[in-house]
């Protein structure tokens, strides 16, 4: 389910992108009325950037709460458990940083 979502928010931000680069493009060489329908146009655009972008943040927030909650979880019900994998990996690591 993450997954689809950071794949969804990451096309609509590559869409938002490219909306506003046409936009800018255009305004370059737009005048009047026309320069202030664009400027609008990308303001509007921006205010969607940002909604978009808080959406994301908060997701990504509230993942990492429930991901740490279940960890936290986990460890209490299984201690002797999670100091073996804890120094399985803090050996491995040590063993790859030795190597190099």
């Amino acid at each position: 389910m993450l997954t689809s979502h950071l794949r969804t928010g990451r096309t609509d931000m590559k869409t938002l992108v490219q909306d506003a680069q046409d936009l800018f493009r255009e305004a370059t060489s737009a005048t009047g009325v026309k320069a202030e329908e664009l400027r609008g146009r990308g303001m509007e655009l921006l205010e969607t950037a940002k909604v978009r972008a808080h959406d994301a943040q908060v997701a990504a927030v509230e993942t990492g709460k429930e991901i740490a909650t279940s960890a936290d979880d986990y460890v209490h019900e299984n201690p002797w458990r999670a100091v073996a994998v804890s120094a399985t990996v803090g050996l491995l690591v040590g063993l790859l940083i030795a190597r190099k």
